[in-house]
């Protein structure tokens, strides 16, 4: 087992929490107050400590005796790093948040910590997919803001972003600056045309009414929008959208939307296909560079058994390069590992910069690495950039066997099912965060736990390495999947 735990008081806190109750949020609140300035605003900081701060999603927990109604915890940075001290658990119990706990509403299975309002606090996206009935009509599904405040995310003046009757609201939600005026954006499934996507133009008002709307046809046929990506891949200021495509069993390639100081573009240009994205500057040229899984063969339903390939297109004058690539497996030079069947390498990626270099580095994920004999134990590597890009070179694997990382790798746990690289200590390194969804907390299956490794100049160290699961926090456990997704970490849930 990974991290050990008492199984009675997991049985305690599943039958007894409500898991709408704050635990110690920063500054000794539960509500703080709004405010803030954008000139001070840290890029997901929710309590404007200057530290940036983590949301977790365990969307498949039951709470209120409906399965998969899902919470998430929102942990804050300090100086040590994150602290189950400094940690908040929410769902649709908790006062202010809209809505009530319902069967296979999945809360916070999508999640951006974006400054939505302007105000220099970052605030919390999340897509639930509840149906909302009413009057005549319906919406399925919805995505909810909390806002940051001084003291912490609670569910106060939280708020469904404003919809229309009969629509679907919040699939492929993706957040990005699409018109360079320094506010987010948010583009999702917003309406009850299939084949378009809206792009709400922030700032949002504390109602999640956006300053402007825009309807873009993102689709020429009856495919399905599998994942996304946002960032500025011609180095003009603007933020940029990735599209990814599929049809039944096949991958349908994707597009590029570039931004412009009017907002998205409504013609797109082609990109090959794609299964989980990040971005980040690899070779600190300017231009965000694109990193993707891909599709073995174009076929999706050959993901669960491909070790794994993760293929770069780095950003040029007109966006994600295709004749400029890097293509990087377990069988590259210098990638702990070897590739093997159903590793799935890369099924999940994060980029930051963990060295302090300048240059932005790739942990990805895989979460079904055997360690020996013990399958699907799960790891993360390290990828390293550089003045030529990533390559293998000081790439490094960790996972919960390696000296120093809490807890003993088992069958099952997936570490590395979910990833994100973000700066929690304010030291101007990138630490990361691994989520094993599938960990078990003593008898109860699926509980799921998150670590935190430090970055350093060489690299990520496990000296302090930390780990939370949701007994620590005393929140609901069985089959929570704790750690399935991160904040602004939303590539595709893994099985």
């Amino acid at each position: 087992m990974g991290i050990r735990t008492t199984l009675a008081i997991a049985v305690c806190a599943a039958t007894a929490l409500s898991v709408g109750t704050a635990v110690a949020a920063p500054g000794g609140t539960s509500a703080g107050t709004a405010g803030g300035t954008a000139a001070t605003t840290v890029r997901e900081d929710f309590n404007g400590d200057g530290y940036q701060d983590l949301a977790v999603a365990a969307p498949a927990a039951t709470v209120a005796g409906h399965s998969w109604a899902g919470y998430i915890t929102v942990s804050y940075g300090s100086a040590k790093g994150l602290t189950t001290a400094n940690t908040t658990v929410i769902d649709q119990n908790t006062p202010g948040v809209p809505g009530v706990p319902g069967d296979d509403h999945g809360f916070g299975y999508r999640l951006f910590a974006e400054d939505l309002d302007h105000d220099g606090l970052t605030d919390l996206a999340l897509v639930t997919r509840e149906s909302i009935a009413g009057e005549g009509y319906g919406i399925y599904g919805s995505v909810i803001a909390l806002w940051g405040r001084t003291g912490g995310i609670t569910g106060q003046g939280a708020v469904r972003l404003r919809a229309s009757p009969d629509t679907q609201v919040g699939d492929n939600l993706t957040a990005g600056d699409f018109d360079g005026d320094g506010t987010t954006d948010l583009m999702m499934l917003h309406g009850d045309d299939w084949a378009y996507r809206k792009v709400l133009y922030g700032p949002f008002t504390r109602a999640g009414v956006p300053a402007r709307e825009q309807g873009i046809n993102m689709f020429d046929t009856d495919n399905s929008m599998s994942d996304t990506a946002a960032g500025d891949f011609n180095g003009d200021g603007i933020d940029d959208l990735c599209t990814f495509y599929v049809y039944e069993n096949h991958a349908e390639g994707g597009k590029l939307w570039l931004g412009t100081p009017k907002g998205l573009s409504t013609k797109s240009t082609r990109l090959p296909g794609a299964a989980a994205t990040a971005v980040g500057d690899f070779d600190k040229d300017g231009k965000d560079d694109l990193a993707t899984r891909v599709v073995p063969g174009g076929i999706t339903e050959d993901l669960p058994t491909d070790p794994g390939t993760v293929k770069i297109y780095y950003g040029s004058a007109s966006g994600p390069s295709t004749t400029r690539t890097k293509t990087i497996t377990q069988d590259t030079t210098g990638v702990p590992g070897v590739s093997e069947k159903g590793d799935q390498f890369g099924a999940r990626l994060s980029a930051g910069d963990v060295t302090g270099d300048g240059y932005a580095d790739l942990a990805v994920g895989v979460p079904f690495e055997a360690l020996g004999s013990v399958k699907g134990a799960g790891a993360v590597v390290l990828l390293k950039g550089g003045a030529g890009g990533l390559s293998g070179t000081g790439a490094k694997s960790f996972h919960q066997d390696t000296t120093g990382v809490p807890g003993v790798a088992e069958s099952g746990d997936h570490f590395g099912g979910s990833v994100r690289l973000l700066d929690l200590n304010k030291d101007g390194k990138a630490d990361l965060t691994a989520g094993a969804p599938g960990e078990n907390l003593d008898a109860v299956a699926d509980g799921g736990a998150v670590w935190s490794l430090r970055g350093a100049a060489a690299g990520l160290t496990t000296t302090g390495a930390f780990a939370f699961n949701p007994v620590d926090l005393g929140a609901l456990v069985p089959g929570a999947r704790f750690g399935l997704n991160l904040s602004n970490d939303n590539g595709p849930n893994i099985g």
